[in-house]
């Protein structure tokens, strides 16, 4: 690493310090006894948080003092790590040490994918599909790649620690392992020819789901034999949104069974249950079942596939409410249950508009408070990309809930 200024060196240490107080002051260990709670379905009161990585943009950069190209890189992250805290007061956990995950991948099929992009740098894209006939194709499907990067890994502990290790320590560090069989395929596969294929090429779409779903296993047990499995017991990170604390997985092991692990299903939302329940959730059900507690969905309605096949999880502790779930049924089929309702409201409330519409959050957080009275109940606001740089807006959001929350959880 190029020799750091010392003006550019003060500057981090310093930001660690400030990450390193935060971490262990009382209010921070007070959200971690929260969190634990929440997770183990004994809450003390709802959880929120803010997903800051797609509107970082307007945020972190403002933050930036550092001159240095490698400099400004660890500036931001350790920036990234007390926004949340700061800026908006959500339930973001500030820990007291760097944590570095093992820098792995899963190439499914062996297929780089492509993406066209409507501009440089914008959200907007397609997917360069490979397969257009499943049948005529199916030969282009190839062996699934993964491996860990352990020496590049242990290069970023070595470099983080060289600068701020004495005072905010890089360690490695667990995280949930995640399977997204339906979206690795429609990166290689259109939308339309995803549907298609099940009608025309059953067969083949079971044979492909099946594969996929084995070099899966496969690749969570080679994490296993390399020795990269790490617990997921604490602040660790769970998709999406959400954190591992859990007392109920051991807080040492090398087992992707004893760990958290992340699925969902976006793309299957044209799906009839029926459907889903014989073409999607039997591949799905092979991978969940063995993992050790699982969260699961993201955009996707659950509400449909509820009844038939995700209530059939005994491991499921987290499942995701959607702007396009139907709150009362899922309020209804999760009385008693050991799973935390885990709502994403629209991104609408502070991503459109310069200002915020107070009554509206009001409404809709109200609403699913009512019918979540005393249970675990999370609130993670996803999908945001643009905040009008506008960072009060934000806070006011995160106090409305949390205002929401205390007159009627």
């Amino acid at each position: 690493m190029k020799k750091m200024s010392e003006k550019d060196r003060e500057r981090l240490r310093d930001l660690a310090k400030k990450q390193a107080e935060i971490a262990n002051s009382p209010e921070m260990k007070q959200i971690e006894t929260d969190w634990m709670a929440s997770n183990s379905l004994q809450p003390n009161r709802p959880m929120v948080t803010i997903e800051l990585g797609t509107f970082a943009g307007e945020v972190i950069p403002d933050m930036l003092q550092c001159e240095g190209e490698k400099a400004r890189e660890i500036e931001a992250l350790l920036c990234s790590n007390l926004a949340n805290h700061i800026l908006f007061g959500d339930d973001t956990v500030v820990r007291d040490f760097i944590p570095v995950t093992w820098n792995k991948y899963f190439v499914p099929f062996g297929i780089q994918v492509k993406q066209d992009h409507a501009k440089e740098g914008g959200v907007g894209h397609h997917f360069v599909e490979v397969l257009k006939n499943l049948e005529e194709d199916f030969d282009k499907l190839g062996a699934s790649e993964y491996g860990v990067d352990k020496e590049a890994t242990l290069q970023r502990v070595e470099e983080l620690n060289s600068v701020i290790g004495d005072i905010l320590p890089a360690r490695l560090t667990g995280s949930c392992l995640y399977s997204v069989p339906t979206q690795n395929i429609i990166h290689i596969m259109s939308m339309e020819n995803f549907f298609m294929s099940m009608y025309d090429a059953p067969e083949k779409f079971h044979e492909m789901m099946c594969r996929l779903t084995q070099d899966y296993l496969d690749f969570f047990d080679m994490l296993e034999r390399e020795n990269t499995i790490l617990p997921t017991t604490k602040s660790e990170w769970v998709g999406q949104g959400t954190y591992a604390y859990t007392k109920e997985l051991p807080e040492e092991t090398n087992q992707w069974r004893q760990t958290w692990l992340f699925m969902d299903s976006q793309e299957t939302v044209g799906l009839s249950p029926a459907m889903f329940e014989e073409f999607i959730f039997p591949y799905y059900d092979k991978i969940a079942s063995k993992a050790g507690l699982v969260s699961y969905g993201c955009c996707e309605p659950v509400d449909p596939i509820w009844d038939t096949c995700l209530s059939r999880w005994k491991n499921l502790r987290k499942v995701s409410i959607s702007p396009w779930c139907n709150e009362e049924i899922m309020a209804q089929r999760l009385k008693g249950k050991p799973v935390v309702y885990h709502r994403k409201p629209s991104p609408n409330f502070i991503g459109v508009g310069s200002t915020l519409d107070e009554s509206a959050v009001r409404e809709s957080i109200g609403r699913t408070v009512q019918l979540n009275r005393g249970r675990s109940l999370e609130f993670t606001q996803r999908d945001v990309y643009t905040i009008d740089k506008n960072i009060s807006k934000v806070k006011r959001y995160v106090e409305i809930i949390r205002e929401e929350c205390a007159g009627k959880w």
